[in-house]
């Protein structure tokens, strides 16, 4: 049984490939209506669906910023009202997308190539997707603008500390903070990750995850469960940190 999550905050447009879908394909399982991103996120993580319709516009995580973060199997048709850059880069990814407003035709070709997809094991996404989601994202490096950041001021508690930014292991999103995580301290700041990733060293920090960027001068390695998830792992400390699909190709020259 294949399954599928349709996420979108316009429960109309929803409802109506909901519809579209129990036609063309009656045999595929829908999961429960995502409204937002966050719950896109949150029911991929729980049931690892072989294929979710995500909106680009959504309240919370964006159909992109989801597709960042995807750790398991699931496969990805963007559905947009984006403008023509936005469908070349989806093309040039090999990405597949739904213009709004959703036409049958379209959404039957989608699906032939979906099925034929599926019969292959999911491949870990190349360069090009990772750039395409990137400058989609408006979340790339731009070297020479300003010069990376050298030191971090954080909160622990009442007080306020400047911290050097090579100390520090990593940067996770957590809720409405940013964590700041060196060898033996955690921080917080207000910089969401995004806004992050454009002012530190691209050499030495990079982002594996929509919520993660790590510090490559910490890096002990990295290691794969039964499931082939990648996970990286930090010189002097036990937790290890998941790296979405979107991220893989950057270790596999390591």
């Amino acid at each position: 049984m294949t399954r599928a999550l349709i996420a979108d905050d316009e429960i109309h447009l929803a409802e109506y490939l909901r519809q579209q879908l129990k036609t063309l394909w009656p045999e595929l399982e829908l999961l429960p209506l995502a409204r937002n991103g966050d719950e896109a996120a949150a029911l991929i993580a729980a049931h690892d669906p072989e294929l979710a319709f995500l909106d680009i516009q959504m309240p919370g995580l964006t159909g992109l910023e989801v597709a960042q973060g995807i750790e398991g199997k699931t496969r990805v048709v963007f559905v947009t009202a984006f403008d023509d850059y936005a469908v070349e880069a989806f093309d040039h990814a090999a990405l597949d997308y739904l213009l709004k407003p959703l036409k049958t035709d379209r959404l039957a070709r989608t699906l032939e190539r979906v099925r034929a997809t599926l019969t292959t094991p999911a491949a870990e996404p190349d360069a090009a997707l990772a750039g395409a989601l990137q400058k989609l994202l408006g979340a790339s490096p731009q070297p020479g603008v300003a010069a990376p950041l050298r030191f971090i001021r954080a909160s622990q508690g009442e007080l306020m500390h400047q911290i050097e930014v090579n100390e520090v292991r990593y940067f996770h999103a957590d809720e409405k903070y940013t964590c700041v995580q060196t060898a033996d301290a955690e921080y917080l700041i207000r910089t969401p990750i995004s806004e992050l990733i454009t002012q530190l060293d691209p050499t030495l920090f990079w982002q594996v995850h929509r919520s993660t960027i790590i510090n490559l001068q910490h890096l002990a390695g990295t290691r794969r469960d039964e499931l082939s998830r990648l996970f990286v792992r930090f010189k002097d400390q036990s937790r290890e940190l998941p790296v979405s699909r979107a991220y893989v190709h950057l270790f596999k020259a390591m």
